[in-house]
């Protein structure tokens, strides 16, 4: 039994809404229940903003939200995608989660976690995601089955990856997204659709009369580059990039190669962004739901690639503060007031038992969170606040590795081994370098060898961690498996995104892998393997489990079918081998449906 479903089902703690009272805030009624819209970008930097002190983008709507918010200055991301959004949706560190990284089957978030899109559905809110998920393409791990009632998603880590449907590979413009689970061409460019379908929804749930939490969480300014929207990459393309326009009185200077092309189709998939928030901000308005909805505003990670970072040090996969560190702007004008900064540190983990506490929403005693709520902080209360070490890990591979591109902040300090993120693990013994954060925030001097004392304590304090989050659970680090033969999701298709890859690069066309399943069913299934790049005839080899099967097929052949494949009920694993003269390689997806 699925005793995660089962409590939620049974849970008591749902409210009905509509009776729940107001209660007063900065002079105003406010509702007790605010909507909330979370929105999340993928690879834009700290720097990628004019209020950050970006002389060159545009970003007014953003830098208006900025102003008319409160912030937490000291808010903490993991250095890339999945885990940042692994921490958002459960409160608690990835390393508890299962998603443990970006492709390969590590993405995917173990279906047991409890989300806040979950916690909210529970208590009368209605639930939408609008973009990127990125914890899981397959049932049970998609947004759907992880409270979200309204779906329009793109699969894998980002358009233009190997999860791509037929047809909409690579397409930021019109692109082939999944509404609720079914396949849907969209109109205009994917940034666009995602706050069109999130607004029109928003009115929806206005009409039903229910609070709504929107996540609109954008594939941009993320790669590939090549589909952006062109008035705007007309507009930057004429501008000058050099590091010079940038600020560099203070901090780690840049002394990159421009490459400006790359920075005016990035900018502008930014402004886009920008202009989306002010649209959306602008419907807000016009809705009259201005003093009723919290929103909140982040990154997941740094810049894909040195740029301007405020001074910091690092990119996206590193543990420097341009790796991880993100604004966080959070407006309720009814609640809030504009411009207030605390400076405590805080982290993705917190986002959910902060928004829970600003709604109102009682954690249950059986969900267990790492995060904290600053919900008391934004509003400018006097309250303890413990100094308690926040922790951001990650890099390549199956399970983590002690000491491996960690980063520990306490208010005052900051341990890391920034050995990178690309590697599964790291050669020689660890250096670790320790930065006092209240004098040095920018980390321009490393003063281990000065403080001895406060290495062996804050290394002794990431340790405990990591033995902590380790034992969570018995096979902590196994990898989720993808169900087959359920009545939520028939065919199923299973992608380079989450097979587990035994050689050649993971996603290079000479690659091969195998997927984890879970068969629900006894039966029949019929397995179609997609052939798209086999530019020659050659033979497959479809093993699942100990059986195997062969067919031959034709250099103009785009799939094959194999009908009628018996399959018992239990784990599994499938694998499919392309046999083509003396080279072997992987299929480019594979579709598995039940018969019977």
């Amino acid at each position: 039994m699925n005793t995660r479903r089962e409590f939620l089902k049974t849970a008591s703690w749902g409210l009905v809404v509509s009776s729940m009272p107001c209660v007063p805030s900065l002079g105003r009624e406010r509702s007790k229940h605010p909507n909330v819209i979370l929105i999340i970008t993928d690879d834009q930097g700290y720097g990628d903003f004019g209020v950050t002190g970006n002389p060159v983008i545009k970003t007014p709507h953003l830098d208006a939200l900025a102003r008319d918010s409160a912030q937490m200055t000291n808010y903490y991301v993991s250095p890339v995608c999945a885990p940042t959004r692994a921490c958002l949706m459960t409160g608690r560190y990835n390393y508890r989660t299962r998603a443990i990284d970006t492709y390969i089957g590590r993405a995917m978030m173990e279906p047991e976690e409890v989300t806040i899109a979950e916690l909210l559905k529970a208590n009368g809110y209605a639930t939408g995601i609008f973009g990127k998920w990125h914890l899981g393409d397959n049932y049970p791990m998609r947004p759907q089955e992880q409270g979200f009632e309204e779906v329009l998603v793109h699969r894998g880590g980002g358009i233009g990856q190997p999860s791509d449907p037929p047809g909409g590979e690579g397409k930021y413009t019109d692109p082939v997204l999944f509404h609720n689970g079914k396949e849907v061409q969209m109109k205009g460019y994917c940034t666009d659709v995602y706050f069109d379908q999130a607004m029109a929804w928003m009115d929806k749930s206005q009409r039903e009369g229910r609070p709504f939490f929107a996540y609109l969480s954008t594939n941009a300014p993320h790669t590939p580059l090549d589909d952006v929207p062109q008035e705007l990459y007309d507009q930057y393309r004429k501008m000058d990039f050099a590091n010079d326009r940038f600020p560099q009185r203070d901090g780690h200077p840049l002394d990159h190669k421009v490459n400006a092309d790359h920075m005016a189709r990035l900018y502008a998939m930014i402004t886009n962004i920008d202009r989306n928030v002010g649209r959306l901000l602008e419907h807000l308005k016009n809705r009259g739901l201005d003093e009723e909805t919290l929103v909140l505003f982040m990154v997941d990670n740094g810049p894909q690639g040195r740029r301007y970072v405020a001074g910091m040090k690092g990119a996206k996969g590193t543990v420097y503060e341009g790796g991880i560190r993100s604004p966080l702007f959070v407006r309720w004008s009814s609640a809030l007031k504009a411009g207030h900064q605390n400076d405590r540190v805080v982290a993705h983990i917190d986002v959910l038992p902060t928004v829970l506490d600003a709604c109102h929403v009682q954690i249950p005693s059986k969900v267990r969170l790492d995060g904290r709520s600053f919900w008391p902080l934004l509003k400018g209360e006097s309250v303890a606040w413990p100094d308690r070490p926040i922790i951001i890990q990650a890099h390549r591979g199956d399970e983590p590795v002690l000491y491996h591109n960690f980063a520990l902040r306490t208010q005052d300090w900051k341990l890391l081994h920034t050995s990178g993120f690309g590697g599964e693990s790291f050669k020689g013994a660890p250096r670790f370098e320790l930065y006092d954060m209240k004098s040095d925030p920018l980390e321009l001097r490393n003063v281990a060898k000065e403080h001895p004392e406060k290495v062996q304590e804050l290394k002794l304090a990431y340790e405990a961690w990591f033995r902590d989050v380790g034992s969570t659970r018995p096979d902590n680090y196994a990898p989720p498996r993808i169900h087959v033969g359920t009545p939520y999701e028939n065919p199923v298709t299973l992608t380079r995104q989450d097979w587990r890859h035994e050689k050649g690069g993971p996603w290079a066309a000479d690659s091969n892998g195998h997927w984890l399943l879970y068969v629900a069913q006894s039966g029949r299934y019929e397995v179609v393997l997609r052939l798209r790049g086999a530019g020659q005839g050659g033979r497959a080899l479809l093993q699942i489990g100990a059986a195997q099967w062969q067919q031959s097929f034709a250099a103009s052949q785009e799939s094959l079918r194999f009908p009628a494949v018996p399959l018992e009920k239990g784990n599994t694993t499938l694998k499919a081998t392309l046999r083509i003269g003396e080279t072997e390689k992987g299929p480019w997806q594979v579709d598995v449906t039940r018969i019977d």
